[in-house]
């Protein structure tokens, strides 16, 4: 009687693959998993576990909608996932929207007149902090009330971030499925402070230099990074939480090979 064949485990193929341009954004989510595992490729960060065992691997992209579309072609490369995901914060363009509160998009567009709609069944519930609804993909951080309003007002859009357009359109160029997830970091009530601009750079890292800078030109602004803080700390924990049932459900879906 001849021995069953021996499977080695599949380390290189990923269920879900999921960019995020921050660590601090995917850290929780990380947190929950087991076996995680880090390494680099090329400029990019690449992380990976077993959700329930459910294959994830996370590409850290930075910031920018160039570094997304090269760190999501990468993730692919290496890992083939079946669902691609682009996560992290995202900047209120709705006044009753509170940090914490999820964002789902189905449809993304820029400032540039790009458009692509996203296959999403799913509703808002505004009443449990889910909004789902049109996300603006920004050339540059977004920091005031003013600017956020004539997205709103202009674009149609709920929530403003930097790479989801990005990761959208690598995503259909390669058949696999999309979708995007959100926490609110920043709400409507304030502008982000300016030194939001120069402390945070364009790898997603924050510059020491750049932060002593500012705090030695407006000691005050050690407030308004530690209230930054706060509300990140907080859209990380709901952002893992949401996406505990998303990885689950996205998984479930996946066909199984007989």
């Amino acid at each position: 009687m001849s021995a069953e064949p021996i499977t080695k485990p599949d380390y290189a193929h990923a269920d879900i693959g999921i960019v995020c341009s921050l660590p601090m954004e995917i850290a929780d989510f990380m947190g929950r998993c087991e076996k995680p595992h880090k390494y680099s490729g090329g400029s990019f960060v690449f992380r990976g576990g077993r959700y329930d065992n459910i294959r994830v691997a996370v590409v850290e992209c930075g910031v920018g909608y160039a570094r997304a579309r090269r760190a999501t072609e990468a993730l692919i490369d290496a890992h083939s996932p079946a669902w691609l995901l682009s996560v992290g914060f995202s900047g209120a363009l709705l006044k009753h929207m509170q940090v914490g509160n999820i964002v789902m998009g189905n449809e993304i567009v820029d400032t540039h007149g790009q458009k692509l709609a996203i296959d999403l069944h799913a509703s808002s519930d505004e009443a449990r902090g889910l909004f789902v609804g049109t996300l603006v993909t920004a050339d540059e951080i977004v920091r005031t009330v003013a600017a956020k309003t004539s997205l709103h007002e202009t674009l149609g859009g709920i929530a403003v971030d930097m790479e989801s357009l990005a990761v959208a359109q690598v995503a259909r160029e390669h058949k696999t499925k999309f979708m995007a997830v959100r926490a609110i970091s920043d709400d409507m009530s304030n502008d982000l402070p300016p030194e939001v601009l120069s402390v945070l750079g364009g790898s997603g890292a924050v510059r020491v230099g750049a932060a002593i800078g500012a705090l030695w030109k407006r000691p005050s602004s050690m407030k308004d990074m530690l209230k930054l803080r706060e509300h990140a700390q907080k859209a990380a924990k709901n952002l893992a939480d949401f996406l505990d049932g998303v990885v689950h459900q996205l998984h479930a879906a996946i066909p199984k090979s007989s």
